[in-house]
C-alpha cells in the first residue's frame, strides 16, 4: 500500500510491516494501524511511527537505550494478551520524542518517558503503557 506521509512524502508500505494497536494510542484511539518508517539512508535512530489509517498523523520515536534509559516494566495479563506476547524477548520499547516549541531550536528533543510504546515484533501488536506513578524501574545511564 502507498501512504502520503506529511514528513517523507509518498511511501510504499508492505502489509506485513503494519503494527496493530488494538486500543489505538491515547488521544488517537480511532487510529489502530501504524508502521515504522525512516528516511532512506537515515541513521539517526529516530523513526516515524506513521499512521496507516490517517496519513496526517505521525510520531517521532526512538529506542530508550539511545537516550541512556533502560525500562523494566511489569505487564498485566490484559497487556500481555493485547500484545499476544509469549516470549519477553519479542517485546521492544520505543519512546515518543518531539521538538518543543517553547524552547530554542537547538535545545534538542523532549521524550515522553511516562508513556512508552510496547511492541511485540513477532505478532506486530502494540500498546502505549501509561505510567501513572514512578514505581517502575527506569534506569538512567551516562554514556562516556
Amino acid at each position: 500500500m502507498k501512504i502520503e506521509s506529511p514528513v517523507l512524502g509518498a511511501v510504499e508500505i508492505s502489509d506485513d510491516k503494519v503494527i496493530e494497536f488494538p486500543q489505538g494510542l491515547p488521544g488517537f484511539e480511532q487510529l489502530r494501524r501504524f508502521v515504522f518508517i525512516h528516511e532512506e539512508g537515515g541513521e539517526s535512530g529516530v523513526f516515524l511511527l506513521q499512521s496507516v489509517d490517517d496519513a496526517n498523523i505521525a510520531f517521532s520515536v526512538t529506542g530508550p537505550e539511545r537516550l541512556g534509559i533502560t525500562y523494566e516494566l511489569p505487564l498485566s495479563d490484559a497487556e500481555v494478551a493485547a500484545l499476544e506476547l509469549s516470549r519477553p524477548e519479542d517485546a521492544v520499547v520505543a519512546i515518543i520524542v518531539r521538538k518543543d516549541d517553547k524552547v530554542p531550536a537547538n535545545a534538542g528533543l523532549r521524550a515522553n518517558f511516562m508513556a512508552p510504546l510496547l511492541i511485540n515484533i513477532g505478532a506486530r501488536r502494540g500498546l502505549q503503557k501509561i505510567i501513572d506513578k514512578v514505581s517502575y524501574d527506569i534506569i538512567l545511564r551516562v554514556r562516556g
